[in-house]
């Protein structure tokens, strides 16, 4: 799905004063620096034996002290990489321009070349917004740029290759030779896009709203490893005593969230319930918006929210595609994360850390389908075991063994049935949130646990 404006485009915010940032956010928009600021590809030939020495200041990478640095590239050399922008090289194309595959002459690194459609909606501020962003923000789970190319009107940006294509790829409109993904990737892919959120949320400063959180925008690498991509229409969010920051609404229709579609009011919760989104297609397999299905079934929101008021139909929530092969407790607790994701009261809406918390919990319980029975998906949901049910098939307050697992199973029919009864009526969201702080607590203190039981060992090992 191509991103687009809910409304207007919006004035691209200055990002090379970041101190500057809080004063007068939300009564005057800043402006970008012009683009004849950025080297152009002109520049590096004049400067060629220099290139490889000087390097643009462009932020500390974290967990390192030291500065990456992002290459200017000329258009001559983009074009070269790219066998002249062939339609072979082609990877995708959306609302900044085309995206292809190319070689780099000088070092051989695969890599892929985004270029700006000078026609399309995205222009220069969007161009300018990625660069500086990617420039000043580095994490494992982010997308890394190498450099980009300013050589006259040609605007193209260069990132590292990710090789299995985007999560929608691997999602929607998969071709009949092409296996879907699995429980434990889609709960990998999940937690590691969590996990690149809550740096730009948590741990950048200012914090940065992405703002185009989408499946299309997940970028995956060798193993399923997620990366949030596309950057150009992301913002600094507030600081000091602000709530919000104002802008006009962009994003993504099906991925924007209610409150900043109305009043244009962006806040960390705005990505928080695009998140929600995504999760729900990764449970569900279903894209945010399907115009082909009927009206009730178009809008994957609309759609599964009523369901979680009924614990019978959750089920078939499921990915038909995975064909049963799947925990049905991890499924219940997936959707829990998702329902209080997408609430309709921001406030509601759970924190990043929270999220990534119980997400990664559940990205630590391997479900080895060949030890479990793939019934989940038959009619009337769950017509196993009614006491298995009871005790494992949906989202009381779990630790993260199997003991906790069977003594919640023998704690007496009537906690039993209360919690059940707390299900039908409808997720308790505010117990949701807080079971899946436990479980991921519980899982990152057992983690500790074990590591430093291995570390006073290995003491003791080098002491004797």
């Amino acid at each position: 799905m191509g991103c687009f404006p809910c409304f207007e485009s919006e004035e691209a915010a200055q990002l090379s004063h970041v101190n500057d940032c809080d004063r007068k956010r939300e009564e005057q928009p800043m402006v970008a620096p012009p683009v004849e600021k950025l080297s152009s590809g002109d520049d590096r030939i004049r400067t060629r034996n220099d290139v490889n020495e000087k390097k643009e200041s462009l932020g500390p990478k974290e967990g390192s002290d030291f500065a990456i640095s992002a290459h200017t590239f000329t258009f001559r050399e983009l074009s070269y990489a790219t066998g002249n922008f062939r339609a072979e090289s082609l990877l995708g194309e959306g609302g900044f321009g085309r995206v292809y595959r190319g070689r780099l002459e000088t070092t051989g690194q695969v890599v892929a070349v985004k270029q700006l459609d000078r026609n399309g909606l995205q222009g220069n501020r969007e161009f300018l917004v990625e660069v500086l962003m990617l420039s000043m923000l580095h994490h494992p789970n982010l997308v890394n740029l190498i450099g980009y190319c300013a050589d006259g009107d040609q605007r193209l940006l260069v990132y590292e290759y990710m090789s299995m294509g985007s999560l929608e790829d691997h999602l929607h409109d998969l071709p009949p030779d092409k296996e879907p993904l699995d429980w434990n990737t889609r709960m990998k892919i999940a937690a590691g896009a969590a996990k690149g959120l809550e740096y730009l949320h948590n741990k950048a400063s200012p914090p940065v709203i992405y703002r185009d959180l989408k499946s299309s925008n997940i970028l995956l690498d060798k193993g399923f490893h997620p990366k949030l991509s596309d950057f150009g229409l992301a913002k600094l969010g507030p600081v000091g005593d602000k709530s919000h920051v104002s802008t006009r609404v962009m994003g993504t229709y099906g991925y924007c969230a209610p409150e900043y579609a109305m009043t244009g009011q962006l806040t960390v919760k705005s990505d928080i319930y695009s998140f929600g989104v995504v999760l729900l297609e990764l449970i569900t397999g279903r894209k945010a918006v399907e115009t082909t299905k009927s009206h009730a079934e178009q809008n994957l929101v609309s759609w599964a929210r009523p369901m979680f008021n009924d614990r019978r139909k959750l089920p078939s929530l499921a990915d038909p595609k995975l064909q049963g092969r799947y925990p049905m407790r991890g499924v219940y607790q997936a959707l829990a994360v998702a329902s209080m994701c997408i609430q309709e009261e921001a406030a509601s809406r759970p924190a990043i850390a929270d999220v990534v918390t119980a997400l990664s919990y559940l990205a630590s319980q391997a479900y080895d389908p060949g030890t479990c029975p793939t019934s989940n998906n038959r009619p009337g949901g769950e017509r196993r075991n009614r006491s298995a049910d009871e005790g494992g098939g949906r989202t009381p307050a779990l630790n993260s063994d199997a003991e906790t697992a069977h003594n919640w199973q023998m704690n007496g029919e009537n906690t039993s049935k209360e919690t059940s009864a707390n299900v039908r009526q409808g997720f308790d969201r505010e117990r949701a949130l807080a079971e899946a702080k436990i479980w991921g607590e519980n899982w990152r203190e057992k983690t500790q646990a074990k590591a430093n039981a291995e570390e006073n060992f290995h003491v003791a090992s080098a002491i004797g």
